[in-house]
């Protein structure tokens, strides 16, 4: 009579289960997304290529981090990984709590919209949309209005980016820079968990460029929002609190905020070292 108040036998499956409840979270860790023995191939047999190699790592909340490499380190394919933009071959992959790897297109499709926002090198604005269009694009794919707060919100992208008087402007009427600077109100507009940043300075002048990598480092310094940027640029990476460097696919360092010539130098012995 006594059998059900008598603790059970441990079992190795019943072992697993405890430790699996017992992981700790993303947010537990401190970060706004990460990833665990990461790897990615393209193509099969002798023609494939491994272009991501057992990377584990995260994107440190309220950070702004650069992810830095020569050209086919795997940096853009680790970010669109964590974005959800494409799929490991192995390992995992978590935005906030939420584990992605595994999840369909639709929920896929709904965590980055309401969770993730994206600047890109070529600003990937709406063309017949004006520059207020634009930066309520988010809301309008999610099918709702933004609420009071998230209006407040808005507004205050609005004065700081300076886009009041171009507000009613088309992208062919803005600068690159303030074409940018549209696609950085427009991510920060939902208050996600992450912002992407892909080259984004790319398609700059060195005085635009600068602006941008201010308002991005003010965004995670003054707003606490969370920043991971892809570049091949030192003076872009110097902005950053924290950056990591790839080559071949594997995450070889990391290293907190650094001046542009010591970026520079570090990129350097690894070209040589390779």
């Amino acid at each position: 009579m006594y059998a059900e108040y008598l603790p059970r036998p441990t079992t190795p499956a019943t072992a697993l289960r405890s430790v699996e409840s017992m992981e700790i979270t993303t947010t537990e860790l401190g970060l706004a997304a990460r990833v665990q023995h990461l790897s990615r191939s393209y193509g099969r047999g002798d023609g494939a290529v491994r272009a991501l190699d057992d990377v584990s790592v995260g994107i440190r909340r309220g950070q702004f981090t650069a992810v830095m490499g020569p050209s086919g380190s795997g940096k853009s394919t680790l970010m669109h990984i964590m974005a959800g933009l494409d799929a490991p071959s192995s390992g995992r992959a978590w935005i906030g709590d939420t584990e992605i790897t595994g999840l369909g297109d639709l929920e896929l499709t709904i965590l980055r919209r309401r969770r993730v926002g994206f600047i890109f090198q070529a600003f990937n604005l709406v063309p017949t949309l004006d520059a207020l269009g634009n930066i309520m694009l988010p809301f309008e794919l999610d099918g709702r209005r933004p609420s009071a707060m998230e209006r407040a919100r808005i507004d205050g992208l609005i004065q700081s980016l300076g886009l009041g008087p171009r507000l009613g402007h088309r992208p062919h009427q803005l600068s690159g820079g303030q074409q940018q600077r549209v696609a950085i109100a427009r991510a920060l507009a939902t208050a996600p968990d992450l912002v992407f940043a892909d080259e984004p300075t790319g398609n700059l002048d060195s005085r635009s460029g600068r602006e941008v990598l201010s308002l991005l480092a003010a965004a995670s310094a003054e707003h606490g929002q969370s920043i991971a940027m892809v570049t091949h640029d030192p003076v872009a990476a110097s902005y950053a609190d924290r950056i990591l460097f790839l080559a071949d696919g594997r995450l070889v360092a990391e290293k907190p905020r650094q001046r542009a010539d010591e970026i520079s130098r570090f990129m350097l012995g690894m070209e040589v070292a390779a």
